[in-house]
Order: structure tokens, then sequence, then C-alpha cells
């Protein structure tokens, strides 16, 4: 790393990671803000850090639980929440129906949802592949869901990769909107690019691209 911090959270009870990425001494982007916002709120505000950002890699309530206390804290600041279009009905005032039949799918009940349920924000920021946000370019990577996506700081050989990636895996492709098929081409995309690239998972600890495409 040159200048840029990056700082790991691991919040909520499926451990999320929730990434702290800070280009200079102010700013930051908030990765994947899973649960416990207070937290998250907490650490910002001991490193004086600003978030610009939230950026989510993709819809699934354990990576964008906290987006609405979060949003309401820096409401002054504004910070841009990004997702990737094809995720975008997981934000907003409808998008309740929409997780409830994720989570249900996942966990066999809606109560991890209807226990902690605020009413999400839209997303200010729609993306597509190859979309910049600061420093970091936007892989899409299909198959865990439809806007499954990545967080690529070419500069600093850094990828946020949510759950597309992880070290010894990679997300299960049998949730609504997941495709095996889709999964495959993603991972494929993430093997040819440079090995030295450090992997910054959703879940999990630190991997590389070159680690993983060998195992």
């Amino acid at each position: 790393m040159k200048d840029k911090k990056i700082v790991r959270l691991v919040v909520g009870p499926i451990e999320t990671n929730c990434w702290i990425y800070s280009p200079d001494e102010k700013n930051a982007a908030v990765i994947d803000p899973g649960d416990e916002a207070e937290l998250i709120i907490s650490t910002l505000n001991e490193l004086n850090l600003c978030p610009q950002y939230i950026i989510l890699t993709h819809g699934h309530f354990d990576h964008i639980a906290a987006v609405p206390l979060l949003a309401a804290e820096f409401k002054s600041v504004n910070p841009k929440i990004t997702i990737h279009s094809l995720d975008g009905e997981y934000l907003g005032p409808e998008s309740y129906a929409v997780h409830s039949i994720s989570i249900k799918a996942a966990m066999g009940s809606t109560a991890i949802v209807d226990n902690i349920w605020k009413e999400m924000p839209p997303a200010d920021i729609l993306l597509s592949d190859g979309d910049k946000i600061g420093s970091l370019t936007v892989l899409h990577l299909p198959g865990h869901t439809p806007g499954s996506s990545a967080f690529w700081d070419k500069e600093e050989g850094v990828l946020f990769s949510g759950d597309v990636l992880f070290e010894d895996g990679w997300g299960r492709t049998d949730l609504p909107g997941g495709n095996d098929g889709q999964m495959k081409e993603s991972l494929r995309r993430l093997f040819k690019m440079d090995r030295g690239i450090r992997v910054f998972p959703g879940h999990g600890e630190l991997t590389t691209i070159g680690r993983e495409a060998e195992s």
C-alpha cells in the first residue's frame, strides 16, 4: 500500500467484512456496511474520516443492513450510496419484499430482517461495469446475485470482492438471482487478472488472485 488505509470491521451474525477504504487522511468509502452501524460510525469518527461513498458489492441484507443509520448519521456530508443497477431493487422504499424473499430462501424465515428492519434509502448511483467510484473501478461479476460486483484499485493492487471470491471458495449460487454459469464466468474473469492483487472479501480472511486461481 502507498497512502491508502484499509480497516476491517467484522459485523453482524453472519460475520460480514465491512471495509473502510480511505485514499487520504480525510475521506473514505465504506464498503458493505452489513450491520452494527454504531461500530462503523464510531470507527469513522475515531479515525476522523468523512464517508464520501457507501459502496455495496451486492444487495444481500447482511451487506447493507447498516445503510439507513449510516446515511442518516452522516446526512450533512451526504455520502453517495452506490450499487450495481441489477441489484438496485434491494434499496429504496419497496425493498423489504425483495429482502424477505432472499432471507427466507437462505435462512428459512425472515426473522433476522424483521428484528432490525429500517426503511432502506434509494441508491444515489446505479453502477455499471467499468464505472469509477473514486480510485475504484467497478467489475460486474454476476453469479451470486445479478448485480454482484467487485471494486478494484489498479494502482494499489487491491480488490474488494464481496461474495464473489473468498479465501478457498466463492459465493453460493443457489439463492434467488444466483446463477452457477455466471459465477464460473465471473471467476474466470478474476483469475485472468494480475495474480498479485490482494483480495478483500465479503467474509473470511484476505487472499490473493494468484492463490485462489491455483487452488
